[in-house]
């Protein structure tokens, strides 16, 4: 793990109607980076929002 990694442990991911996945950003904390997913989110975008930590994508997603 990198010191950025180590850092910033924490992505929002976004995933559009077509199946295409983006990371938003990166965060120190999940709790600071699911505030950013619920914003994201509560703007009434079609698109899927979550928290991951990076490098281990969640399953099922």
């Amino acid at each position: 793990m990198t010191d950025v990694n180590a850092a910033l442990p924490w992505q929002v991911v976004r995933q559009d109607d077509n199946g295409n996945r983006y990371r938003v950003g990166r965060y120190a904390t999940k709790d600071e980076a699911q505030r950013i997913a619920d914003t994201l989110d509560d703007q009434g975008h079609k698109q899927l929002y979550w928290v991951e930590p990076i490098g281990q994508p969640q399953p099922g997603r």
